[in-house]
């Protein structure tokens, strides 16, 4: 089985490099046998930066990149020198990624702007050379500053998916199916559970050139803030989503028991996911008849937003997209 090239959590090692030693240096010239200090600054140590790329979206590219490494800044020289800077490293990442401190799990920042930079960990400060030192009752100082030594640590980064509306629902819901209608994304389809490994993405287009972002996060299960199933790998990208789209399949036994089980999952595991917005889809709607159909809409909530869909016979997409677009734009 080939191995997936969504990876959403790396564990990384990055030191900055140290601060180069300041000079001690006196001047010394053919006819200035006891020139004053002219010691220069060390350079400093080069930064470990973290970068936005809005281009990425997995953090596949440092999966096997375990240490970094940046340079230590340049010794100070003579004739008040300073010494050379050492080289950053930059590292890109994909927006909504969260860092962490490996040892603690404490989160140190969010990266989601595009372009937004983050340093890491800061290079050494350059030691001062002996001319700092020089006074009216020291005028030869014979000692400089040493270069601060830089900063280490293990991290832990770990990507939450940026998206307007994120899927929620069982294997087999039709969450896939629904993707692959109504956007340009091709995910993987199949009648059994865990088809989707990854989250998928798609843009929905709406009238006059409007759109907005869905993704397809893997199915859950009862239990799966438990670590049951691959529920738990996932639920965390549905914090980045601004509207939850449930789906439960028509022909469950009990449709809105089905619901409440991943209301459930998602409070059991966070329960501030509750407060965003939500709208219920149920699908597979070409499988019951208007009898069916009453017996379930008598069940839901008035206060529900809910859709009947068909993603097979494209029934209800249009309203569920509206739906959507009002939850969005609330």
């Amino acid at each position: 089985m080939a191995e997936s090239n969504f990876i959403d959590y790396v564990r990384i090692f990055c030191a900055s490099g140290h601060g180069g030693a300041g000079s001690a240096h006196l001047h010394r010239a053919k006819y200035v046998p006891k020139g004053g200090p002219d010691g220069g600054d060390g350079g400093r140590g080069g930064h470990i930066i973290l970068r936005v790329n809005p281009q990425l979206w997995t953090l596949i590219h440092l999966r096997y990149r375990k240490v970094v490494r940046a340079d230590n800044g340049g010794n100070g020289a003579e004739a008040l020198k300073r010494g050379k800077n050492g080289a950053d490293i930059v590292l890109e990442v994909p927006q909504g990624v969260v860092v962490k401190d490996a040892e603690t799990e404490e989160v140190i920042t969010e990266l989601v702007e595009p372009g937004q930079e983050y340093i890491l960990c800061q290079g050494g400060k350059g030691g001062w050379g002996n001319d700092h030192f020089k006074s009216a009752t020291n005028q030869t100082p014979r000692y400089a500053q040493p270069g601060e030594d830089g900063q280490e640590g293990w991290f832990i980064l770990e990507l939450k998916v940026l998206a307007d509306v994120g899927l929620v629902g069982f294997p087999n819901a039709g969450k896939s199916t629904l993707l692959s209608v109504i956007t340009s994304a091709k995910p993987k389809i199949a009648n059994y559970a865990f088809t989707t490994l990854e989250p998928n993405l798609g843009i929905v287009r709406y009238y006059d050139d409007r759109s907005f972002v869905m993704a397809d996060i893997p199915g859950i299960i009862e239990g799966a803030h438990e670590g049951k199933g691959i529920g738990m790998r996932f639920l965390r990208h549905i914090e980045r989503n601004s509207v939850l789209l449930f789906m439960v399949a028509a022909d469950e036994p009990d449709v809105m028991k089905g619901y409440k089980i991943l209301l459930n999952e998602l409070e059991e595991y966070n329960p501030e996911l509750l407060v965003k917005d939500r709208v219920l889809a149920i699908t597979k709607m070409d499988l019951i008849d208007d009898k069916q159909k009453a017996k379930i809409e008598k069940k839901i909530p008035s206060d529900l937003p809910h859709v009947f869909i068909s993603s097979v016979a494209h029934l209800g997409l249009e309203e569920l997209k509206e739906e959507l677009w009002k939850a969005l734009t609330k």
